[in-house]
């Protein structure tokens, strides 16, 4: 049961949500994977789309996309980790419609970004925008109120598994201030990912996250709904 709510843009939603990301699943069985999470009680699934380029992985792309979609999912949370965003957030969106409920790009990687935004949420889907540990926040000040998600990686992208960069948690507290500032109607979620678990997903929920992506912190354990259970009870969702 939820308890704790925000205001996203003037519409009010369930504060603390979480995302299993499919990165971390057996990809031989990988709608069952995907089906044993949404019944575990999963808000989101997390999509990372990897293109060997702007990071040293090659992981799913559109026809895994539209796979996905044909199997009735949690809403699909979208990461994209490609160069150039802007050409593929569109063809993301349709082939993973209707379930596609966040798309997300790297700052790093998009040199349009107002336009990029604006062309994401055209198609009715929240957009985010993500950074890398090295980034800093700033990068955000022109662009954050046309934002519904600010995703902070807490790993460098690329592989799953990776230990938890702790200073990630200062940096979120940091941004959660930043975003407590704003108008409520204009402020984005905090999402997290990169070695999110139960050892430390209460001190993430404390700093400010909003929004929690586990891959083996969810996959890697033996019963999904037992994890995403006592994920719920530390961050008082």
């Amino acid at each position: 049961m939820y308890t704790r709510f925000l205001i996203l843009k003037g519409k009010i939603i369930m504060k603390k949500l979480i995302a299993p990301s499919v990165i971390a699943a057996d990809f031989s069985i990988l709608g069952k994977e995907v089906e044993d999470v949404k019944n575990a009680g999963a808000d989101w699934i997390h999509v990372d789309v990897m293109d060997g380029h702007f990071v040293p992985n090659l992981t799913m792309g559109i026809p895994s996309v539209q796979a996905l979609a044909k199997n009735d999912p949690p809403p699909m949370d979208i990461h994209l980790m490609i160069d150039n965003p802007e050409i593929f957030a569109e063809v993301f969106i349709r082939e993973g419609s209707p379930h596609v409920k966040l798309l997300t790009i790297q700052v790093e990687a998009c040199t349009l970004l107002h336009n990029t935004i604006t062309n994401i949420k055209s198609h009715g889907v929240m957009a985010g925008l993500a950074l890398n540990p090295a980034t800093p926040l700033n990068v955000l000040n022109q662009v954050l109120p046309m934002l519904d998600v600010v995703l902070v990686m807490c790993v460098e992208p690329g592989f799953a598994g990776q230990q938890f960069i702790e200073s990630s948690v200062g940096k979120i507290k940091e941004l959660r201030k930043i975003i407590d500032s704003m108008d409520p109607a204009d402020r984005p979620l905090i999402e997290v990912d990169g070695g999110i678990k139960l050892d430390n997903i209460k001190r993430v929920s404390d700093a400010g996250a909003d929004v929690f992506v586990s891959g083996s912190g969810i996959y890697a354990t033996d019963n999904y709904t037992e994890t995403v259970n006592e994920m719920r009870k530390l961050i008082g969702s």
